[in-house]
């Protein structure tokens, strides 16, 4: 056993050789502590800056004074573990034991753990993580508390659980056993429409953005742990736009506002009369339309990784050849079983993606919907223009975008929430323009909702 313990379970506690170490006085840094531990890679000194400290103080200062006293403790017996590559700064987790990452490798091992271990598992878990840590005036460490201690609902429903899935159990196990209701609606043109709920909380309405498939989605690892966490405590609704997933293939009409008149269509079929409205990519725009025609029926607006404007609109000269390519490639190649066009696709999706995750999503993209309909879905997209109606809209608003996304830039985010009055913005520490569920960031992405959701009752 590593001659550094770190307890993270209960209240963060340190020891050395069995001896204990004591703290920094100050909560920041025993929270910078605690996020550095429980962090999956190294983080940037500017964004532990923006989640532990002021901008008008010296927050690199601040940090650097936080860090050295950190390095003292943590490398107390002279091993390296809090370690700096230029501007990022990491935590070495194979040279220190930690409670919780034990007891989850514990319990996700090849040999499962007998009855009297898993006892004692249990009730190692049943603490608190990280109790009287709270950070209440630092959003973004809160937020990715609560995230943190999201997940950890999720490692005991695992413990009590023991032929649950840890990617597809959600807290507490309550939809464990549930299924989404499948069902169908008519659009004004007669095309059928395929839409679903899971979930008895108040209502969460997901807008389409192209490339959906409500089964493929629910058992998706790109989609599924996001879904899962939304659905835990909302009866989230989603739906497929026509032209894909188990909606119409053949239809006349695959333009913007008939994915409008589509959304209003599914809102109405499922009968709630008031409700937040989520969009993510391309169904950013969708919702922003939808919540200024229908301002009585959005109390919000959820948004990620959005735009107001395609490429087509406001892109230069070169990104706009560089789409039109990628538009004939995917004529050319959607459907083969050789991937290669569909991987460049995804890469700009999905930059973060292991190599069998990008290959599980080449392979999601082709079932979705046919070569011909996925022209059809890009074209409309580089088309769509909402910028006239961002100033109309009238309900809370949040807007969050991937800090890296290399598919609609950073700024692209930030015009949306300079546009929509009163919107709040958030840039998530990922370069993915569709979340992976098991990166930290859609963790705080469901851990922002739910706390925006709460700080504006609607």
């Amino acid at each position: 056993m590593p001659a550094l313990e770190i307890d993270v379970l209960g209240g963060l506690a340190l020891r050395l050789a069995g001896a204990p170490l004591a703290l920094p006085a100050s909560r920041k840094a025993r929270a910078l502590l605690a996020f550095l531990v429980l962090s999956p890679r190294p983080r940037h000194r500017d964004h532990l800056c923006d989640m532990f400290f002021d901008r008008p103080d010296d927050p690199r200062g601040s940090l650097r004074s936080a860090l050295w006293k950190l390095r003292r403790l943590l490398n107390a017996d002279g091993v390296e573990r809090l370690v700096t590559d230029g501007e990022r700064i990491g935590f070495v987790g194979e040279r220190a034991r930690v409670d919780l990452r034990a007891a989850a490798e514990r319990l996700t091992a090849a040999d499962p753990p007998e009855e009297a271990e898993r006892a004692d598992l249990e009730r190692l878990l049943d603490q608190p993580l990280l109790a009287g840590i709270d950070l209440p005036d630092c959003a973004a460490f809160q937020a990715w508390l609560v995230a943190e201690r999201d997940a950890l609902d999720v490692l005991r429903a695992r413990a009590r659980s023991p032929t649950a899935s840890t990617s597809a159990l959600p807290a507490g196990g309550s939809l464990h056993l549930a299924r989404q209701r499948i069902g169908f609606t008519r659009a004004a043109d007669g095309t059928r429409i395929a839409w679903a709920r899971i979930g008895e909380g108040p209502p969460l309405l997901k807008a389409a953005n192209g490339l959906n498939h409500l089964e493929l989605d629910w058992d998706s690892p790109i989609w599924s742990p996001l879904f899962q966490d939304l659905a835990r405590d909302h009866c989230l609704i989603r739906y497929d736009e026509r032209g894909n997933g188990m909606s119409d293939w053949e239809v006349a009409d695959l333009g913007f506002e008939v994915f409008v008149t589509d959304l209003a269509c599914v809102a109405d079929t499922a009968g709630h009369r008031r409700f937040p409205l989520l969009g993510l990519s391309q169904g950013v725009a969708v919702a922003i339309a939808y919540a200024v025609r229908h301002p009585d029926r959005v109390s919000h607006l959820l948004l990620w990784g959005g735009y107001a404007c395609g490429w087509r609109v406001d892109g230069s000269s070169e990104l706009r050849a560089e789409r039109e390519a990628i538009l004939t490639l995917v004529a050319r190649g959607w459907g083969r079983d050789d991937p290669a066009y569909r991987h460049i696709f995804s890469s700009a999706f999905l930059p973060g993606a292991t190599p069998q995750e990008l290959a599980d999503f080449d392979e999601f993209q082709r079932h979705t919907t046919s070569a011909a309909n996925a022209v059809r879905f890009l074209e409309a997209f580089a088309d769509i223009d909402v910028r006239h109606l961002l100033g109309l809209v009238r309900c809370p608003t949040l807007v969050m975008h991937a800090r890296g996304d290399r598919r609609v830039p950073l700024e692209k985010g930030t015009e949306l929430a300079a546009g929509i009055p009163g919107a709040e913005f958030v840039a998530l520490p990922t370069d993915n323009h569709l979340l992976l569920g098991r990166e930290p960031a859609s963790r705080l992405f469901v851990a922002h909702v739910r706390q925006f959701l709460a700080d504006h009752p609607g």
